[in-house]
């Protein structure tokens, strides 16, 4: 019989619960005590909801992230936390967002630094190690809900960060080898696992997801220590890999002396035949079956005939699983009353895969007429899909198909670009600009709900937004910023907002997926061929331009990252569906420009993130995206200087690719990371401009103007002033006024010093 389990649940709630709660604690509204009885709540209910699986995990709930939990358990906090006074949750939240000195915390403390998990929207805070880095068990907190998951009568599986990739995605602040550390951080790992089996745990899910990168040899007898060290605990260890193939880890993989081995199958390609045959007679094979990642239906008929001579052979051997953690979809397609009847029918979220799950379980268990009517309606709505008219416009495959060359080729090169751009723009040295967004105050979310709702009429509503733009401008220019935006008060989410002004999209209400600590995203649905009906941000713009006579920025989002946003059809390649998004940009860009904005944004903040885990496998990747976003930016004239932005991600290995994007100026996040992002530089002489992020807008803690002067010294000695921006690394929808001013008033006083010294 085959068993089920699941890899992890979304924490969020299917009404945002935990955000709500979170920032409820944050601002003080809420004790410590409200905020983990609302957290309680939310694994019960989880686990209620996964009560019909054989094992259930736990441990996979966050406050805010699941790799911070990781260090706290393994005792291992950056010095700069570690020794202040104050409870276990707020030295959490300290790591996890910085916290400024004042009333409420005597200590001014910088935030982890924060990047993309793997090659999702997911953040974590990176792991801070150097050559005297030690650990020490504290599982006080999984020990805790083991007992709440055992209460509630469901078989618990732990889920932990494998040792292994725990170490991989750290971060040296000395240049000491990482590795180094696996002798130390094994016995933690050992005295955890035999603490858990005293707790009567059968089996704990290992996750070890670096195994389905590139490993050099070095990382892979990383792994043989390690589990040859932990393959020895009284417990199972279910060794779980996710987001991709083994490919040639796969004879490491099932080589190591665990229990079991779980594969993903929807972004893998494994002979799973041969794995089965590598792990034996008496060893689990878990297969990630039902996509972790995406939000179609699975087709069940065609999974359950590929699945039951597998089946047959391995009998409670074979698992069935998501390919990975559910923390990436979002919990209850039930609560979409309102979504398109025929495109729903397409779906499934969180709790959907599980019945997915379970009747695939059953076809092969119990055989396929237990469960024909389940499978029926399965393949009728796959069918359904695959029929549809609504997914395929030959206008837009034609349009697509006539992209030529030419159409990603600037004019001029950038030195003449920039020289004719300072002569019509006449900005200072040292510019000042933000990346976008500013404030979504609680009166614009009333109004756009209230708007949505049909309650405020459009023109009143247009009114208001255009209230917050003028405010937006006037404290811009109260500010002294050099080149201002409009400040997006229309704006839902920079993917979404362009999402629901293209033909080939549609909406959930209550889509919402977890992207860092309390911030949720609901990405758009993209299920057909995309087109741009009408100018999306012309109006909003020149609106904002006419009540200024300072450069106004232009702000679109990328094609490359609405794609990496969107939970994207999978019938067709994605280099073909980015290729019709960018010719819908291009579209905006062009009537931005007609109508006198000549400083345009495109944000491509996800490109590196669709990056895939292989190396072997980015240049196909880097072809089509890079091209995407040249289709999408250069048809201007060469006095329109365009900018991209790109946020939290790790793109040193790719800069020759983020230079051929020929962007005249790219914004990038440095203030977390303390300007290593800039250590690229030394050895590649990127050619055009770029500002540095100064501010860190994912933490309460207003920037100092000597400490940005400080960050913007160390960017000038590997890039020429002149070639240099001051700004924040992030766009400021999630801050509030009075912290943005503040900020923004010293990174200008930061710029005018730096401008003094140049003089």
């Amino acid at each position: 019989m085959a068993q089920t389990h699941n890899l992890g649940f979304p924490r969020i709630g299917p009404r945002r619960e935990l955000k709500f709660a979170v920032e409820a604690y944050w601002k003080g509204e809420a004790g410590a005590n409200d905020l983990l009885a609302v957290a309680r709540d939310l694994r019960a209910a989880n686990w209620q909801h996964q009560a019909a699986l054989d094992y259930v995990p736990v441990g996979d709930f966050s406050l805010y992230d699941h790799l911070l939990d990781t260090s706290f358990l393994l005792g291992h906090l950056p010095d700069r936390v570690a020794r202040l006074d104050g409870s276990r949750l707020d030295n959490y939240f300290r790591v996890a967002r910085g916290r400024s000195a004042g009333d409420s915390d005597a200590h001014a403390v910088r935030a982890g630094e924060m990047t993309k998990w793997f090659d999702t929207n997911y953040h974590y805070i990176v792991p801070e190690v150097d050559a005297d880095t030690q650990f020490s068990l504290d599982a006080d907190e999984l020990l805790a809900q083991l007992a709440e998951a055992k209460q509630a009568g469901v078989t618990p599986k732990p889920v932990l960060v494998g040792p292994v990739t725990y170490l991989w995605l750290s971060k040296s602040r000395d240049e000491s080898d990482r590795l180094d550390l696996l002798d130390r951080i094994l016995p933690v790992y050992r005295e955890l696992l035999d603490t858990l089996a005293a707790q009567g745990v059968d089996w704990v899910q290992m996750d070890e997801p670096a195994l389905v990168t590139d490993l050099d040899a070095d990382w892979r007898q990383a792994f043989e220590a390690a589990y040859q060290s932990l393959g020895a605990a009284p417990l199972k260890i279910l060794l779980t890999s996710y987001f991709g193939p083994l490919a040639d880890n796969a004879e490491l993989a099932a080589g190591l002396p665990v229990a079991g081995l779980h594969v993903d199958t929807v972004l893998g390609n494994d002979d799973i035949e041969s794995l089965a045959d590598t792990l034996g007679e008496d060893r689990v094979l878990s297969l990630g079956v039902i996509a972790g990642r995406n939000i179609w239906k699975a087709d069940l008929s065609e999974l359950a005939d590929r699945l039951q001579p597998l089946a047959d052979r391995l009998g409670d051997r074979l698992w069935l699983a998501p390919s990975c953690s559910l923390l990436h979809v979002p919990v209850d397609l039930d609560t979409e009353t309102e979504l398109d009847p025929e495109i729903r029918n397409w779906l499934a979220f969180a709790l959907q895969k599980l019945d997915e799950l379970r009747v695939l379980a059953r076809a092969l268990n119990d055989g396929r007429d237990a469960v024909r009517a389940d499978l029926e309606a399965n393949a009728e709505a796959v069918a359904s899909r695959r029929a549809s008219r609504r997914v395929d416009n030959p206008e837009v495959k034609q349009a697509a198909a006539a992209i030529t060359p030419d159409m990603g080729k600037r004019h001029s090169p950038y030195a003449e670009r920039a020289k004719k751009q300072r002569a019509h723009l006449a900005l200072p040295l040292y510019p000042t600009t933000t990346i976008g967004s500013f404030p979504q105050t609680k009166d614009i979310r009333k109004a756009r709900l209230a708007h949505k709702r049909g309650r405020m009429n459009t023109e009143e509503y247009a009114e208001r937004m255009k209230a917050e733009i003028r405010h937006s401008v006037r404290e811009q220019e109260k500010l002294g910023l050099d080149v201002l935006v409009h400040g997006e008060p229309e704006r839902n989410d920079m993917v979404e907002y362009f999402g629901e002004q293209l033909e080939g999209y549609v909406f959930s209400r209550h889509g919402w997926v977890q992207s860092y600590g309390s911030r949720c995203v609901k990405p758009p649905i993209l299920f057909g061929d995309i087109k741009r009906p009408k100018a999306m941000t012309v109006d909003w713009i020149t609106y904002a331009q006419s009540l200024t006579d300072k450069p106004m920025k232009g702000m679109l989002t990328g094609p490359v990252t609405i794609l990496n946003w969107s939970f994207v059809r999978d019938d067709q390649r994605e280099s073909e569906t980015c290729m019709q998004l960018a010719l819908a940009i291009r579209g905006e860009v062009l009537d931005l420009e007609a109508a006198g904005v000549n400083i345009i944004q495109i944000d491509e903040a996800a490109l590196r993130e669709g990056l895939p885990l292989r190396r072997s496998r980015w240049q196909e990747y880097l072809d089509w995206a890079v091209e995407a976003f040249r289709v999408t930016a250069n048809g201007v004239a060469d006095e329109t200087q365009i900018h991209t932005h790109m946020c939290y991600s790790e793109f040193n290995d790719i800069i020759e690719a983020i230079a051929h994007m020929d962007a005249d100026v790219i914004t990038i996040e440095t203030s977390r990371s303390n300007m290593e992002l800039l250590d690229v530089f030394d050895r590649f002489a990127y050619p055009n401009e770029i500002g540095p992020g100064v501010y860190d807008i994912h933490s309460p803690n207003v920037p100092d103007p000597d400490q940005v002067v400080k960050l913007m010294s160390q960017a000038a000695r590997r890039i020429p002033g002149e070639r240099l921006w001051v700004n924040p690394d992030c766009g400021l929808k999630t801050r509030q006024w009075a912290e943005v001013s503040p900020a923004l008033k010293n990174m200008v006083a930061a710029a005018r010093t730096l401008r003094d010294r140049a003089a």
